[in-house]
């Protein structure tokens, strides 16, 4: 530790372990709990740190006076017409980096809990229609939803906001957007959300802190009550003792080993960033599960490298945004009021057409002054796809999004959004301004880069369990719920084939 204080040299370690899995979203959360209630020791390393949360805790930074704790080692800022700005706080191991691309940025989280940590917690099902349009048959629609897609919503513990806190003054812009839906011919159903709504209640009463009932909640919840994969499968997953999760633990490279076995090369870092102690991890067993950007990057490095001979030609390709678009909508017709609860209640799904079908809600501004606005954001199927290619002047992979790509989806979300906020609004679409997802989908695919049960195609010991598996979309809904019921059914294939044989 003095060394590394002092710039002098940072030890190596060595460690082994028969299950490594990088990354502690819903890929990760979903493989380590279930390979431990199989009986195999798991160690989980996360980059970031742990986000604990309770009532009236100040644990999470705030969209309105944001610090250090929003942004991962100093990620610049990115804005409209001002190109790349610098993050005016001190490098700190924050919630959100900025991952940029040509012609499309990627916005990834850090810490033990991963995207779930400030995903607003939308959580949808697609219909087995949509399902089959944009994802591999052979997964089994009606398994994955007789099994799958339950596990998933009982260990989220999903529920639907409550009528006495939508019809609350707080949520005036949730109503206003249902009813102009519905006005526009739209169907709009509640959403179901990993939220335990008392806690929203309770601040409603004054009994908490505001924290769902501002809007306050864009960089997580400070007061509980979220059920994130930090409180829900890792919390489950750490209970059984079989299960470390090493928290700061940053994944610079991995490679296969001489005995064809794992190694995983890490820099144990402090929230600043500087590097304690280096570590060479060997592993039977090797989950990426860092997100689509992190899964993917460290596995093309690996193979411009030569680290991983052989991995299969269809690494990088197969990228997709979800379709993410961005809306503001400021209503001189009616006010929204301020502040404006969150962080969704209702959603207006158009699915009849698996090959259009969108999704678009109605998401709360941070505690603002009453400005008369507040966002909509769209979702859906799109066929553009882009890819990443390796830069060897940086030894990193770069994200190619073609020009115009998602023009058609953002054209019917766009007709969407004008129809639902009516005449005497304005929308102003921010995507299209400043081209940018909190979804991205692909890189290391069923199908073409990996089986269903994320095999990696001639690599034994070698998965990918997260974002990365996914084709491009996630058929018109958050990926959250499709991702961990995909982990959901490939552990279970993974426990029944590959335990106790391949590691």
């Amino acid at each position: 530790t003095d060394a590394a204080a002092s710039g002098g040299r940072v030890r190596t370690s060595r460690e082994e372990h028969r299950v490594v899995v990088i990354g502690s979203g819903f890929g990760g959360g979903v493989t380590a709990l279930r390979l431990a209630q199989a009986g195999v020791p798991v160690h989980v390393l996360e980059r970031g740190i742990r986000w604990p949360t309770g009532p009236n805790a100040e644990t999470f930074p705030h969209a309105t006076s944001p610090d250090k704790r929003a942004f991962w080692l100093g990620s610049p800022l990115s804005l409209p017409g001002l190109g790349q700005l610098p993050v005016p706080f001190e490098p700190y191991t924050g919630l959100l980096e900025r991952v940029p691309g040509r012609g499309m940025d990627i916005i990834c989280a850090a810490g033990v809990g991963g995207g779930s940590l400030v995903y607003q917690g939308m959580t949808l099902q697609p219909t087995a229609e949509v399902f089959h349009a944009t994802l591999p048959e052979q997964l089994d629609y009606d398994r994955m939803d007789r099994d799958h897609y339950r596990r998933v919503a009982r260990m989220l513990r999903l529920e639907t906001a409550p009528d006495r806190l939508i019809d609350s003054e707080t949520y005036t812009a949730a109503r206003v957007f249902a009813r102009n839906a519905a006005r526009a011919g739209y169907a709009v159903d509640k959403v179901p959300m990993p939220i335990d709504w008392d806690y929203a209640l309770a601040e409603l009463d004054g009994r908490m802190t505001p924290s769902y009932t501002n809007g306050d909640c864009a960089f997580g919840v400070n007061n509980g009550g979220k059920h994130s994969v930090d409180v829900t499968y890792l919390a489950e997953a750490e209970a059984t003792g079989r299960v470390t999760v090493a928290t700061l633990h940053h994944v610079t490279e991995v490679a296969r080993a001489a005995d064809g076995r794992w190694q995983v090369f890490v820099d144990r870092i402090g929230t600043d960033g500087t590097v304690w102690e280096k570590k060479i991890l060997t592993t039977d067993a090797l989950v990426m599960a860092a997100g689509t950007t992190g899964t993917t990057r460290l596995l093309m490095r690996a193979q411009a490298r030569d680290r991983i001979p052989d991995l299969p030609d269809g690494l990088g390709e197969n990228w997709g945004s979800n379709g993410d678009r961005i809306h503001t909508w400021t209503n001189l017709a009616d006010d929204f009021g301020s502040p404006q609860g969150g962080p969704v209640v209702y959603s207006s799904k158009e699915w009849h057409d698996p090959a259009s079908a969108n999704t678009v809600i109605q998401a709360s501004l941070p505690p603002l002054p009453n400005l008369r606005t507040t966002m909509l954001v769209g979702y859906g199927v799109s066929p553009d796809r882009g890819r990443f290619h390796y830069d060897p002047h940086v030894d990193d992979v770069v994200l190619h999004w073609p020009h115009g790509g998602d023009a058609a989806l953002a054209r019917r979300i766009d007709t969407r959004i004008g129809e639902i906020a009516g005449f005497g609004s304005v929308e102003l679409d921010t995507t299209s301004l400043y081209p940018n997802t909190w979804h991205p989908l692909g890189g290391a695919s069923m199908g073409t880069v990996c089986d269903l049960a994320g095999r990696v195609r001639g690599q034994r010991g070698l998965y990918v369990l997260d974002g990365a598996l996914l084709p491009g979309t996630a058929a018109a809904c958050n990926p959250s719920m499709t991702i961990a019921a995909v982990a959901e059914r490939a552990t279970d294939e993974l426990i029944a084939r590959d335990v106790g044989t391949v590691f």
